[in-house]
Order: C-alpha cells, then sequence, then structure tokens
C-alpha cells in the first residue's frame, strides 16, 4: 500500500496522470491501476474522474493531507532506525565522477564531515563506467555520476542539475574568442580526455557518439595534468561542470560546446541501490543536491 499511496500523492501533486507517471518511471495505465487499487483497498473513491481530468473527493482531500504527514513520519521513522542500527560502525563510501570540475560535491563532504565527524568517509573517483560498477558490485554506497542510460528501479535516481556542457581551451588559441564553439569546428584540435586505461576506449566512444568529436584524443590520468596540456595548447578539454580554478582564469578559457548549432546538455545524478538505502547515505546525498540548489 506504501507504493500505492506514494503513487496517489504524485498524481495528486501533479495534477497530471501522465505528469506523475514520468515522475516515477512507470506507464500511465499502471499509475492509474495502482490509484485505483489503492481506492479498492480503502473501499472509497479518492478521484472524481471527468474525461481526462479529476478532482479530489471529499475523502480524497482529508486522506491526501493526512497521507502526507504519514508518508514524512514513516520516513523519518525508517532512517532513525537505520541510523540506530548502524550506530559507529559505518563508513560512508561515495564515488565521483573523474575530471568533475565544479565545487558542489567538495563542499557537501566538508559539511557532512563536519555534521558527523564520528562517520568515516572513504572517497573514490572514476569514470562513468568505473562508477556504475562500484556501484552495482557495491564497492561504494552512493556516487555522483553523469547520466548515460535510463533510469532503473534497482537504484535511487536523483537528479542534481542539468547544465549545457563546456570544453575549456587555452586563453591563447582563436577559438577562446568565441561565445561558443561547435563539435565540428573542432575536428582539428586534439581532445583531452581524463580516464584510466581500462576506460579510455568507453569514453573515446562516448565523446565521439554523444558530443559529435572527431579529432584525435589524448588521455591524462587526473585533471590538473589535463589541465595543464590545455594551458600548452595541446587540446581541448571537455569538463563535468564547475568553474575554473583562479590559478587558471588568465590561461584557460571555458566555451559552450554546441552539436550542430544545438547546446550539448548532460545530467548530473546522485545514485545509490534501493536495497542499500540508509540513514548517512540519504543524508549525503540531501546535502549534495542543496549544494547543487544553490
Amino acid at each position: 500500500m506504501l507504493k500505492q499511496i506514494k503513487y496517489f500523492q504524485t498524481v495528486v501533486r501533479c495534477n497530471s496522470f501522465s505528469d506523475a507517471a514520468a515522475e516515477c518511471y512507470i506507464s500511465q495505465s499502471a499509475i492509474s491501476q495502482q490509484v485505483q487499487a489503492l481506492e479498492r483497498e480503502l473501499g472509497v473513491t479518492l478521484l472524481k474522474r471527468e474525461n481526462r481530468r479529476f478532482s479530489l473527493t471529499p475523502a480524497g482531500e482529508h486522506f491526501y493531507h493526512k497521507s502526507l504527514l504519514i508518508m514524512a513520519d514513516f520516513e523519518r521513522l525508517c532512517k532513525e532506525t537505520k541510523h540506530i542500527a548502524l550506530g559507529n560502525d559505518f563508513t560512508l563510501r561515495i564515488g565521483y565522477i573523474k575530471g568533475y570540475g565544479g565545487a558542489e560535491f567538495q563542499r557537501a563532504v566538508a559539511e557532512f564531515t563536519a555534521k558527523y565527524p564520528e562517520i568515516p568517509v572513504d572517497m573514490k573517483n572514476g569514470n562513468h563506467e568505473d562508477l556504475y560498477d562500484m556501484l552495482r558490485t557495491e564497492q561504494v554506497d552512493l556516487v555522483l555520476n553523469d547520466q548515460r542510460r535510463a533510469f532503473s528501479d534497482e537504484y535511487v535516481n536523483t537528479i542534481l542539475t542539468s547544465i549545457g556542457c563546456h570544453i575549456e581551451i587555452s586563453a591563447r588559441n582563436p577559438i577562446a574568442n568565441s561565445e561558443f564553439v561547435n563539435a565540428e569546428d573542432l575536428r582539428h584540435t586534439p581532445c583531452i580526455l581524463v580516464a584510466s586505461k581500462e576506460q579510455q576506449e568507453n569514453e573515446q566512444s562516448h565523446y565521439r557518439e554523444i558530443y559529435g568529436i572527431e579529432s584525435k584524443f589524448l588521455f591524462e590520468e587526473n585533471l590538473e595534468e589535463a589541465r595543464l596540456m590545455v594551458v600548452s595548447g595541446k587540446g581541448f578539454l571537455p569538463i563535468e561542470g564547475g568553474t575554473p580554478p583562479t590559478q587558471y582564469a588568465e590561461t584557460i578559457t571555458r566555451l559552450p560546446i554546441c552539436r550542430n548549432g544545438n547546446p550539448i546538455r548532460r545530467n548530473y545524478c546522485a545514485f545509490w541501490k534501493t536495497n542499500n538505502s540508509g540513514y548517512y547515505i540519504e543524508e549525503f546525498a540531501e546535502i549534495l543536491k542543496a549544494q547543487f540548489s544553490q
């Protein structure tokens, strides 16, 4: 019944079965059936349906508002129970995408460790596939990653931000004077990627297929080395969010990248397994989400 109540709440909040279905990643017919099943279970009509529109019945209005309070209490109870069970024998294991240039992740770690100094935090970085494998094999509890797959019910999928993609290029390069750059205009400039040897082929394929980059690829193991290559004019660097550090303000220019004239956008998400949801995992996710909302 809990899932049915959540579906009902989403339908009411969205004021639309189709929008609620999209938010819950199920079909419109499936969410409608779940709401009807809830009504049968309660033995009352919650929604008055008229053609393609609906309104809350008096019983539905009462149930909706009371259920919000009950669900909030239930979620808090679950978190508190897991908190007690975990005690101090818990290490929060976080994965983050290699090459991410934003400060949101670092600020979230700083806030979490200040709030829970007794909880050790273990951090690992990697490319998209590295992080997916770490999460799948339970080497980490939560990852900050870009979205390259359709969302799965096996994971909690929280979109943190959706932003336009950028490249960093030497300020001396004539392209740096542009307001934006098309991927096809970079075919004679090497593309520098931050990737482990095991993931170089995957990363190269991704940037060819999604970004339309046709130039030669160069690889570095970390962001600092990649930026030094940019400064020395050896190529451009597709960058994962954020702004260039102040030490590169005069030597690196960041530009939006487009494909066929259309801006390329990317979702950054927090992912964790639904069967590994715990107090500290969800707490860090909330802190991280707040940082991206600033």
